[in-house]
Protein backbone atom coordinates (compact mmCIF):
# COMPACT_ATOMS: atom_id res chain seq x y z
CA UNK A 1 0.00 0.00 0.00
CA UNK A 2 1.22 3.49 -0.85
CA UNK A 3 2.32 5.37 2.26
CA UNK A 4 -0.33 7.85 3.40
CA UNK A 5 0.83 11.44 3.82
CA UNK A 6 -1.43 13.45 6.20
CA UNK A 7 -0.05 16.73 4.90
CA UNK A 8 -1.46 15.97 1.45
CA UNK A 9 -4.98 15.64 2.87
CA UNK A 10 -4.44 18.93 4.72
CA UNK A 11 -3.18 20.64 1.55
CA UNK A 12 -6.16 19.43 -0.48
CA UNK A 13 -8.65 20.66 2.11
CA UNK A 14 -6.75 23.96 2.44
CA UNK A 15 -7.08 24.46 -1.32
CA UNK A 16 -10.80 23.68 -1.34
CA UNK A 17 -10.57 20.21 -2.89
CA UNK A 18 -13.45 17.84 -2.04
CA UNK A 19 -11.74 14.94 -0.28
CA UNK A 20 -12.33 11.37 -1.39
CA UNK A 21 -13.79 9.01 1.18
CA UNK A 22 -10.61 6.91 1.20
CA UNK A 23 -8.54 10.01 2.04
CA UNK A 24 -10.80 10.93 4.95
CA UNK A 25 -10.73 7.35 6.28
CA UNK A 26 -6.93 7.13 6.11
CA UNK A 27 -6.56 10.47 7.90
CA UNK A 28 -8.83 9.33 10.76
CA UNK A 29 -7.07 5.95 10.91
CA UNK A 30 -3.85 7.90 11.35
CA UNK A 31 -5.41 9.99 14.13
CA UNK A 32 -6.50 6.85 15.98
CA UNK A 33 -3.15 5.10 15.54
CA UNK A 34 -1.14 8.15 16.60
CA UNK A 35 0.42 8.53 13.15
CA UNK A 36 -1.13 11.99 12.72
CA UNK A 37 0.26 14.66 15.05
CA UNK A 38 -1.75 17.21 17.04
CA UNK A 39 -0.31 19.91 14.77
CA UNK A 40 -1.65 18.09 11.71
CA UNK A 41 -5.06 17.62 13.35
CA UNK A 42 -5.12 21.36 14.10
CA UNK A 43 -4.17 22.24 10.52
CA UNK A 44 -6.85 19.92 9.11
CA UNK A 45 -9.48 21.33 11.50
CA UNK A 46 -8.61 24.90 10.54
CA UNK A 47 -8.73 24.05 6.83
CA UNK A 48 -12.16 22.45 7.32
CA UNK A 49 -13.26 25.44 9.40
CA UNK A 50 -12.27 27.94 6.70
CA UNK A 51 -13.13 25.94 3.57
CA UNK A 52 -16.10 23.98 4.88
CA UNK A 53 -16.98 20.40 3.97
CA UNK A 54 -19.60 19.04 1.62
CA UNK A 55 -22.34 16.77 2.99
CA UNK A 56 -20.63 13.73 1.44
CA UNK A 57 -17.29 14.66 3.05
CA UNK A 58 -19.03 15.12 6.40
CA UNK A 59 -20.71 11.71 6.07
CA UNK A 60 -17.32 10.14 5.29
CA UNK A 61 -15.74 11.91 8.27
CA UNK A 62 -18.57 10.85 10.59
CA UNK A 63 -18.39 7.20 9.53
CA UNK A 64 -14.59 7.12 9.80
CA UNK A 65 -14.75 8.55 13.31
CA UNK A 66 -17.52 6.10 14.22
CA UNK A 67 -15.38 3.20 12.99
CA UNK A 68 -12.29 4.36 14.90
CA UNK A 69 -13.38 2.22 17.87
CA UNK A 70 -16.06 -0.20 19.00
CA UNK A 71 -19.58 -0.09 17.63
CA UNK A 72 -22.59 -1.52 19.43
CA UNK A 73 -25.43 -3.57 17.98
CA UNK A 74 -28.86 -4.15 19.49
CA UNK A 75 -30.24 -6.86 17.20
CA UNK A 76 -31.12 -9.03 20.20
CA UNK A 77 -33.70 -6.59 21.59
CA UNK A 78 -37.37 -7.35 20.92
CA UNK A 79 -38.27 -3.78 19.96
CA UNK A 80 -37.00 -0.68 18.15
CA UNK A 81 -33.97 1.26 19.43
CA UNK A 82 -33.87 5.08 19.43
CA UNK A 83 -32.17 8.01 21.11
CA UNK A 84 -32.02 11.80 21.18
CA UNK A 85 -29.19 14.31 21.46
CA UNK A 86 -29.33 17.89 22.73
CA UNK A 87 -26.79 20.56 21.89
CA UNK A 88 -27.03 21.74 25.50
CA UNK A 89 -28.67 24.47 27.50
CA UNK A 90 -29.53 25.70 30.99
CA UNK A 91 -32.12 23.85 33.04
CA UNK A 92 -32.31 21.20 30.31
CA UNK A 93 -32.91 17.92 32.14
CA UNK A 94 -35.07 16.49 29.34
CA UNK A 95 -33.02 13.27 29.06
CA UNK A 96 -33.89 12.24 32.62
CA UNK A 97 -37.60 12.15 31.74
CA UNK A 98 -37.47 11.41 28.02
CA UNK A 99 -35.60 8.08 28.26
CA UNK A 100 -38.08 6.43 30.68
CA UNK A 101 -41.10 7.93 28.90
CA UNK A 102 -39.90 6.54 25.56
CA UNK A 103 -39.17 3.18 27.20
CA UNK A 104 -42.69 3.07 28.62
CA UNK A 105 -43.98 3.53 25.05
CA UNK A 106 -42.08 0.48 23.73
CA UNK A 107 -38.73 1.95 22.68
CA UNK A 108 -35.33 0.79 23.89
CA UNK A 109 -33.13 3.80 24.69
CA UNK A 110 -29.37 3.22 25.16
CA UNK A 111 -28.52 6.86 25.86
CA UNK A 112 -24.84 7.79 25.95
CA UNK A 113 -24.55 11.25 27.47
CA UNK A 114 -21.84 13.72 28.44
CA UNK A 115 -20.74 16.07 31.18
CA UNK A 116 -21.27 19.79 31.50
CA UNK A 117 -19.59 22.03 28.95
CA UNK A 118 -19.10 25.74 29.57
CA UNK A 119 -22.29 27.25 30.98
CA UNK A 120 -24.46 24.21 30.17
CA UNK A 121 -25.20 21.37 32.55
CA UNK A 122 -24.23 17.77 31.86
CA UNK A 123 -26.56 14.79 32.19
CA UNK A 124 -23.82 12.63 33.75
CA UNK A 125 -23.06 15.27 36.39
CA UNK A 126 -26.75 15.31 37.29
CA UNK A 127 -27.02 11.54 37.55
CA UNK A 128 -23.90 11.35 39.72
CA UNK A 129 -25.86 13.28 42.35
CA UNK A 130 -27.76 10.00 42.89
CA UNK A 131 -25.84 7.88 45.44
CA UNK A 132 -24.42 4.73 43.88
CA UNK A 133 -25.53 5.46 40.29
CA UNK A 134 -22.88 4.03 37.94
CA UNK A 135 -22.47 6.26 34.89
CA UNK A 136 -19.76 4.00 33.43
CA UNK A 137 -20.98 0.39 33.64
CA UNK A 138 -19.29 -2.29 31.59
CA UNK A 139 -20.94 -3.19 28.30
CA UNK A 140 -22.70 -6.28 29.66
CA UNK A 141 -24.35 -4.35 32.48
CA UNK A 142 -25.28 -1.55 30.07
CA UNK A 143 -26.98 -4.08 27.79
CA UNK A 144 -28.75 -5.82 30.68
CA UNK A 145 -30.16 -2.54 32.01
CA UNK A 146 -31.41 -1.47 28.57
CA UNK A 147 -33.16 -4.82 28.16
CA UNK A 148 -34.61 -4.87 31.69
CA UNK A 149 -35.62 -1.24 32.19
CA UNK A 150 -35.96 -0.21 28.54
CA UNK A 151 -33.46 2.61 29.01
CA UNK A 152 -30.03 3.33 30.45
CA UNK A 153 -28.33 6.73 30.61
CA UNK A 154 -24.55 6.29 30.84
CA UNK A 155 -21.28 7.89 29.76
CA UNK A 156 -19.14 7.29 26.71
CA UNK A 157 -16.39 4.71 27.03
CA UNK A 158 -12.89 5.30 25.68
CA UNK A 159 -13.54 2.64 23.04
CA UNK A 160 -16.45 4.47 21.39
CA UNK A 161 -15.33 6.90 18.65
CA UNK A 162 -11.86 7.51 20.18
CA UNK A 163 -10.81 9.63 17.20
CA UNK A 164 -13.45 12.16 18.18
CA UNK A 165 -11.97 12.57 21.65
CA UNK A 166 -8.54 13.35 20.25
CA UNK A 167 -9.81 15.69 17.55
CA UNK A 168 -12.12 17.56 19.91
CA UNK A 169 -9.30 18.15 22.42
CA UNK A 170 -7.30 19.83 19.64
CA UNK A 171 -10.27 21.82 18.33
CA UNK A 172 -10.98 23.09 21.85
CA UNK A 173 -7.64 24.92 21.99
CA UNK A 174 -7.29 25.98 18.33
CA UNK A 175 -10.43 28.12 17.80
CA UNK A 176 -12.06 25.53 15.53
CA UNK A 177 -14.93 24.37 17.74
CA UNK A 178 -17.62 26.31 15.82
CA UNK A 179 -17.23 24.48 12.48
CA UNK A 180 -20.65 23.01 11.59
CA UNK A 181 -19.20 19.95 9.72
CA UNK A 182 -16.83 19.19 12.61
CA UNK A 183 -19.60 19.63 15.21
CA UNK A 184 -21.83 17.37 13.13
CA UNK A 185 -19.21 14.62 12.83
CA UNK A 186 -18.35 14.87 16.52
CA UNK A 187 -21.97 14.48 17.66
CA UNK A 188 -23.00 11.82 15.19
CA UNK A 189 -19.88 9.63 15.34
CA UNK A 190 -20.58 8.88 19.01
CA UNK A 191 -24.30 8.33 18.46
CA UNK A 192 -23.72 6.08 15.44
CA UNK A 193 -21.14 4.08 17.39
CA UNK A 194 -23.92 3.36 19.88
CA UNK A 195 -25.72 1.43 17.11
CA UNK A 196 -28.77 3.65 16.70
CA UNK A 197 -31.18 3.11 13.79
CA UNK A 198 -33.00 6.38 14.57
CA UNK A 199 -32.07 9.63 16.27
CA UNK A 200 -33.83 12.88 17.17
CA UNK A 201 -31.75 16.04 17.59
CA UNK A 202 -32.68 18.88 19.93
CA UNK A 203 -30.81 21.96 18.65
CA UNK A 204 -31.02 24.91 21.03
CA UNK A 205 -30.99 28.58 20.12
CA UNK A 206 -31.06 31.70 22.28
CA UNK A 207 -29.09 33.33 25.09
CA UNK A 208 -28.40 30.03 26.86
CA UNK A 209 -27.40 28.04 23.75
CA UNK A 210 -24.08 27.63 21.98
CA UNK A 211 -25.87 28.66 18.77
CA UNK A 212 -27.44 31.92 19.97
CA UNK A 213 -28.75 32.91 16.51
CA UNK A 214 -31.69 30.94 15.15
CA UNK A 215 -30.26 30.79 11.62
CA UNK A 216 -27.06 29.18 12.95
CA UNK A 217 -29.07 26.62 14.93
CA UNK A 218 -31.12 25.78 11.84
CA UNK A 219 -27.94 25.37 9.77
CA UNK A 220 -26.56 22.92 12.35
CA UNK A 221 -29.89 21.08 12.59
CA UNK A 222 -30.04 20.63 8.80
CA UNK A 223 -26.45 19.38 8.75
CA UNK A 224 -27.09 16.87 11.54
CA UNK A 225 -30.22 15.51 9.88
CA UNK A 226 -28.70 15.35 6.39
CA UNK A 227 -25.50 13.62 7.54
CA UNK A 228 -27.32 11.19 9.84
CA UNK A 229 -29.62 10.22 7.00
CA UNK A 230 -26.61 9.92 4.67
CA UNK A 231 -25.10 7.51 7.19
CA UNK A 232 -28.23 5.35 7.12
CA UNK A 233 -29.91 6.61 10.30
CA UNK A 234 -33.50 7.86 10.36
CA UNK A 235 -33.27 11.37 11.82
CA UNK A 236 -35.13 14.59 12.47
CA UNK A 237 -34.41 17.71 14.50
CA UNK A 238 -36.35 20.16 16.62
CA UNK A 239 -35.07 23.70 17.04
CA UNK A 240 -35.97 24.76 20.58
CA UNK A 241 -35.85 28.02 22.48
CA UNK A 242 -33.13 28.61 25.07
CA UNK A 243 -33.72 32.34 25.67
CA UNK A 244 -34.56 31.34 29.24
CA UNK A 245 -33.87 28.18 31.28
CA UNK A 246 -36.01 25.28 30.10
CA UNK A 247 -36.90 24.25 33.65
CA UNK A 248 -37.41 26.42 36.72
CA UNK A 249 -34.21 24.97 38.20
CA UNK A 250 -30.54 24.78 37.19
CA UNK A 251 -27.89 22.61 38.81
CA UNK A 252 -27.35 18.90 39.39
CA UNK A 253 -29.24 17.46 42.36
CA UNK A 254 -31.92 20.14 41.98
CA UNK A 255 -32.51 19.07 38.35
CA UNK A 256 -32.75 15.41 39.35
CA UNK A 257 -35.31 16.34 41.98
CA UNK A 258 -37.16 18.37 39.37
CA UNK A 259 -37.17 15.35 37.06
CA UNK A 260 -38.70 13.10 39.72
CA UNK A 261 -41.38 15.70 40.47
CA UNK A 262 -42.04 15.94 36.73
CA UNK A 263 -42.39 12.17 36.33
CA UNK A 264 -44.68 11.78 39.35
CA UNK A 265 -46.81 14.75 38.31
CA UNK A 266 -46.00 16.79 41.41
CA UNK A 267 -44.64 19.65 39.30
CA UNK A 268 -44.20 19.99 35.53
CA UNK A 269 -42.70 23.17 34.07
CA UNK A 270 -44.82 24.03 31.03
CA UNK A 271 -41.98 24.55 28.54
CA UNK A 272 -40.12 21.48 29.80
CA UNK A 273 -43.19 19.32 29.22
CA UNK A 274 -43.67 20.80 25.73
CA UNK A 275 -40.11 19.96 24.62
CA UNK A 276 -40.00 16.54 26.29
CA UNK A 277 -43.24 15.32 24.73
CA UNK A 278 -42.39 16.79 21.31
CA UNK A 279 -39.05 14.95 21.26
CA UNK A 280 -40.71 11.72 22.40
CA UNK A 281 -43.27 12.12 19.63
CA UNK A 282 -40.52 12.44 17.03
CA UNK A 283 -38.73 9.38 18.42
CA UNK A 284 -41.88 7.27 18.26
CA UNK A 285 -42.64 8.47 14.71
CA UNK A 286 -39.13 7.67 13.45
CA UNK A 287 -39.28 4.23 15.09
CA UNK A 288 -42.67 3.67 13.39
CA UNK A 289 -44.50 3.15 16.69
CA UNK A 290 -46.64 6.19 15.87
CA UNK A 291 -47.97 7.44 12.54
CA UNK A 292 -47.22 11.08 13.26
CA UNK A 293 -45.23 13.06 15.79
CA UNK A 294 -48.51 14.32 17.26
CA UNK A 295 -49.71 10.76 17.82
CA UNK A 296 -46.36 9.92 19.39
CA UNK A 297 -46.55 12.90 21.73
CA UNK A 298 -50.03 11.77 22.84
CA UNK A 299 -48.68 8.27 23.52
CA UNK A 300 -45.85 9.80 25.53
CA UNK A 301 -48.25 11.96 27.54
CA UNK A 302 -50.31 8.89 28.49
CA UNK A 303 -47.21 6.97 29.58
CA UNK A 304 -46.18 9.94 31.70
CA UNK A 305 -49.57 10.71 33.22
CA UNK A 306 -50.34 7.05 33.99
CA UNK A 307 -47.10 6.63 35.95
CA UNK A 308 -45.52 4.05 33.64
CA UNK A 309 -42.53 6.31 32.92
CA UNK A 310 -41.90 6.83 36.65
CA UNK A 311 -41.67 3.09 37.13
CA UNK A 312 -39.13 2.79 34.29
CA UNK A 313 -37.02 5.57 35.79
CA UNK A 314 -36.96 3.86 39.17
CA UNK A 315 -35.95 0.54 37.58
CA UNK A 316 -33.13 2.21 35.64
CA UNK A 317 -31.74 3.97 38.72
CA UNK A 318 -31.82 0.80 40.82
CA UNK A 319 -30.32 -1.36 38.05
CA UNK A 320 -27.38 1.04 37.71
CA UNK A 321 -26.61 1.00 41.43
CA UNK A 322 -28.85 3.74 42.81
CA UNK A 323 -31.27 3.37 45.73
CA UNK A 324 -34.21 1.03 45.13
CA UNK A 325 -36.52 3.57 46.80
CA UNK A 326 -35.08 6.60 45.04
CA UNK A 327 -38.36 7.81 43.49
CA UNK A 328 -40.20 7.55 46.82
CA UNK A 329 -37.41 9.15 48.92
CA UNK A 330 -35.41 11.27 46.47
CA UNK A 331 -35.25 14.24 48.85
CA UNK A 332 -33.63 11.99 51.46
CA UNK A 333 -31.08 10.55 49.02
CA UNK A 334 -30.04 13.69 47.13
CA UNK A 335 -27.41 16.03 48.63
CA UNK A 336 -28.71 19.32 50.02
CA UNK A 337 -26.86 22.65 50.01
CA UNK A 338 -26.50 24.10 53.53
CA UNK A 339 -27.29 27.70 52.48
CA UNK A 340 -30.48 28.73 50.69
CA UNK A 341 -31.22 32.39 49.99
CA UNK A 342 -33.94 34.04 47.92
CA UNK A 343 -33.04 36.55 45.21
CA UNK A 344 -35.55 39.37 45.74
CA UNK A 345 -36.74 41.55 42.89
CA UNK A 346 -35.73 45.16 43.48
CA UNK A 347 -38.76 46.62 41.75
CA UNK A 348 -42.19 45.75 40.47
CA UNK A 349 -42.52 44.54 36.91
CA UNK A 350 -42.96 41.67 34.50
CA UNK A 351 -40.00 39.49 33.53
CA UNK A 352 -39.15 40.62 29.99
CA UNK A 353 -35.83 38.87 29.30
CA UNK A 354 -33.58 36.36 31.01
CA UNK A 355 -29.88 35.89 30.25
CA UNK A 356 -29.87 32.11 30.46
CA UNK A 357 -26.13 31.91 29.85
CA UNK A 358 -25.49 34.17 32.84
CA UNK A 359 -27.61 31.90 35.03
CA UNK A 360 -25.65 28.86 33.82
CA UNK A 361 -22.39 30.61 34.67
CA UNK A 362 -23.77 31.49 38.11
CA UNK A 363 -24.25 27.76 38.74
CA UNK A 364 -20.68 27.11 37.57
CA UNK A 365 -19.33 29.77 39.96
CA UNK A 366 -21.28 28.17 42.82
CA UNK A 367 -19.34 24.97 42.07
CA UNK A 368 -22.03 23.20 40.07
CA UNK A 369 -19.95 23.14 36.87
CA UNK A 370 -16.36 23.17 35.65
CA UNK A 371 -13.89 25.74 34.43
CA UNK A 372 -11.32 22.95 33.86
CA UNK A 373 -11.96 19.33 32.88
CA UNK A 374 -10.40 18.06 36.11
CA UNK A 375 -12.48 20.30 38.41
CA UNK A 376 -14.80 18.55 40.90
CA UNK A 377 -18.52 19.35 40.76
CA UNK A 378 -20.62 20.13 43.83
CA UNK A 379 -23.88 18.26 43.18
CA UNK A 380 -25.89 20.14 45.82
CA UNK A 381 -25.57 23.74 44.61
CA UNK A 382 -27.76 25.45 42.04
CA UNK A 383 -30.81 27.61 41.46
CA UNK A 384 -34.49 26.82 41.98
CA UNK A 385 -37.72 28.74 41.58
CA UNK A 386 -36.45 30.63 38.52
CA UNK A 387 -39.05 33.17 37.43
CA UNK A 388 -40.10 32.66 33.80
CA UNK A 389 -40.55 35.35 31.18
CA UNK A 390 -44.02 36.82 31.57
CA UNK A 391 -44.29 36.48 35.35
CA UNK A 392 -45.43 39.61 37.23
CA UNK A 393 -43.36 40.38 40.32
CA UNK A 394 -43.72 42.86 43.15
CA UNK A 395 -40.74 44.31 45.07
CA UNK A 396 -39.28 41.58 47.26
CA UNK A 397 -40.81 38.69 45.27
CA UNK A 398 -38.27 35.98 44.49
CA UNK A 399 -36.54 35.87 41.12
CA UNK A 400 -34.96 32.58 42.22
CA UNK A 401 -33.59 30.72 45.23
CA UNK A 402 -29.82 30.19 45.47
CA UNK A 403 -28.54 26.88 46.89
CA UNK A 404 -24.93 27.39 47.99
CA UNK A 405 -22.12 25.83 50.01
CA UNK A 406 -21.54 29.01 52.06
CA UNK A 407 -23.00 32.47 52.49
CA UNK A 408 -20.25 34.29 50.59
CA UNK A 409 -20.82 32.27 47.40
CA UNK A 410 -24.58 32.63 47.86
CA UNK A 411 -24.30 36.43 48.03
CA UNK A 412 -22.16 36.47 44.88
CA UNK A 413 -24.71 34.29 43.08
CA UNK A 414 -27.54 36.60 44.14
CA UNK A 415 -25.82 39.47 42.34
CA UNK A 416 -25.28 37.30 39.24
CA UNK A 417 -28.91 36.16 39.18
CA UNK A 418 -30.35 39.63 39.71
CA UNK A 419 -28.26 40.96 36.80
CA UNK A 420 -29.59 38.20 34.52
CA UNK A 421 -33.23 39.35 34.77
CA UNK A 422 -34.76 42.42 33.14
CA UNK A 423 -38.18 43.55 34.28
CA UNK A 424 -40.54 45.89 32.44
CA UNK A 425 -44.17 46.65 31.82
CA UNK A 426 -44.90 43.56 29.75
CA UNK A 427 -43.34 40.29 28.68
CA UNK A 428 -44.49 36.97 27.26
CA UNK A 429 -42.89 33.59 26.58
CA UNK A 430 -43.04 32.24 23.05
CA UNK A 431 -43.30 28.54 22.18
CA UNK A 432 -40.48 26.30 23.36
CA UNK A 433 -40.42 24.34 20.07
CA UNK A 434 -39.82 26.84 17.28
CA UNK A 435 -38.84 24.67 14.29
CA UNK A 436 -38.78 21.12 12.92
CA UNK A 437 -36.38 19.77 10.31
CA UNK A 438 -36.46 16.39 8.61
Amino acid sequence: MTRFLPQEAIRQKRDGVVLEGSTVRRFIEGVTAGEVSDAQIAAFAMAAFLRGMTPSETVDLTLAMRDSGDTLRWDDLPGPVADKHSTGGVGDNVSLMLAPIAAACGLYVPMISGRGLGHTGGTLDKLEAIPGYDVRPDERRFRDVVREAGCAIVGQTARLAPADGRIYAVRDVTATVESVPLITASILSKKLAAGLPSLVLDVKTGSGAFMSRREDAETLARSLVEVAQGAGVAASALVTDMDQPLASVAGNAVEVANAVRFLTGERQDTRLREVTLALCGEMLRLAQLAGTAGEGAAMAARALDEGRATERFGRMVAALGGPADFVERFEHHLPQAPVRLEVPAGEAGTVQTVDARALGLAVVRLGGGRTRAEDPVDPAVGLTGLAPIGRRLEPGDALAVVHARDRASAEAAIADVRAAFRLGEAGASGPAVIGRIG
